[in-house]
């Protein structure tokens, strides 16, 4: 029997270091979705269970428009990403400021509810139960879409003064990643809020 020896005809590639800011977002993004979960699941463990009301069903309505704004700025910011790296600055910049217009309506729409909630049917984050979980985990979640919002704005002012190019498209992702974790935890948030927890 003969061995057949093959000669190696190419080198092994050099293994690279992943790029520093993913990963540090990646990062963050597991660290906080574990804080979501916690919420969640004291959500979950409390609904229905408060000695008095108003329950999720006598005042809660369901956010349909706000979601459907939230998610898009999804799409949005994706593309801005996409225009940006093949150096169209103009188109970057319109659908940059486009996903802050989206995220400040959605947390126009959280800012409203939390007004017809409070001054209308008096659920206060300590009328009940329910009151504390649900502001506490819709709370944490608007927190996070404002400071995404801020940080979008930063971006949107030195983009404004022609200081982001397809150079900083590598920024612009790892920003892009943080803003799509904020829109899967509104998924999330939606369906045990709105959805099951009614």
């Amino acid at each position: 029997m003969s061995t057949i020896a093959t000669p190696l005809t190419s080198r092994p590639q050099a293994w690279v270091l992943p790029d520093r800011g993913k990963v540090a977002m990646a990062s963050l993004i597991i660290a906080e979705s574990a804080i979501f979960t916690i919420f969640v699941v004291a959500y979950l463990f409390y609904v229905g269970k408060s000695l008095t009301g108003p329950t999720p069903r006598e005042v809660l309505e369901v956010p349909i428009f706000f979601t459907i704004c939230l998610l898009s700025s999804s799409i949005t910011i994706h593309y801005a990403g996409k225009f940006l790296e093949h150096g169209k600055h103009g188109a970057f910049l319109i659908l940059w400021l486009l996903t802050i217009v989206l995220g400040g309506l959605f947390i126009f729409g959280t800012g409203l509810e939390w007004h017809r909630l409070i001054y209308e049917r008096g659920l206060s984050i300590s009328t009940n139960l329910f009151g504390t979980t649900y502001y506490s985990l819709v709370g944490l979640h608007a927190f996070h879409v404002t400071v995404g919002l801020i940080m979008l704005s930063l971006v949107a002012v030195f983009a404004l003064a022609g200081r982001v190019g397809a150079e900083q498209s590598w920024r612009v992702e790892v920003l892009s990643m943080y803003w799509h974790f904020v829109d899967a935890v509104w998924v999330v948030v939606f369906t045990v809020v709105y959805i099951v927890g009614r």
